[in-house]
């Protein structure tokens, strides 16, 4: 910024606001909380150091990044930012597993709903020819879930144990 209204980061240390000051550019003297809360976590001169080492086209990214590490430092001072990334990863996984459950049951009730396929009638039967199961009904533990054995094929093709 310069002149006459000192960038915010210059306003805190109370210094007088260079020409070429690397603050300037991202922390306007409008918004001193922002730069307050980043020097209160990383310091000032850790924060020039980044941005003098950073194209100038990236660092308005590198601070936005800093603020956001910076507000969530001050929230969660133990984990930070990866406290909310962890939970939003389990919240992702949760939602994730609800939608599959949601998904079994509705195609549960569809084929329940949905009429079974007559079987073709096969003139020559051959003993080694093993029918698909689009040509048959489909076998009783698809239907029902309910099997005697300990281990079952699921609904999905993997092995369960009862």
């Amino acid at each position: 910024m310069g002149g006459n209204s000192p960038c915010a980061s210059c306003k805190l240390l109370r210094r007088r606001c260079a020409k070429d000051c690397i603050f300037a550019p991202y922390f306007p003297s409008d918004d001193p909380h922002k730069f307050a809360i980043v020097h209160k976590v990383f310091g000032a001169s850790n924060v020039s150091k980044m941005l003098q080492e950073l194209p100038v086209h990236q660092r308005a990214d590198a601070v936005s990044s800093l603020v956001y590490e910076a507000n969530a430092r001050v929230r969660d001072p133990v984990y930070g930012c990866v406290g909310a990334i962890s939970f939003l990863q389990n919240q992702v996984s949760q939602l994730q597993m609800q939608l599959a459950v949601a998904q079994a049951e509705m195609l549960c009730i569809q084929m329940q709903q949905d009429p079974i396929m007559p079987t073709p009638q096969i003139e020559e039967v051959d003993p080694d020819h093993k029918p698909s199961l689009l040509q048959n009904n489909l076998p009783h533990q698809y239907l029902n879930f309910a099997s005697s054995s300990n281990v079952r094929e699921s609904f999905f093709g993997h092995d369960m144990v009862s």
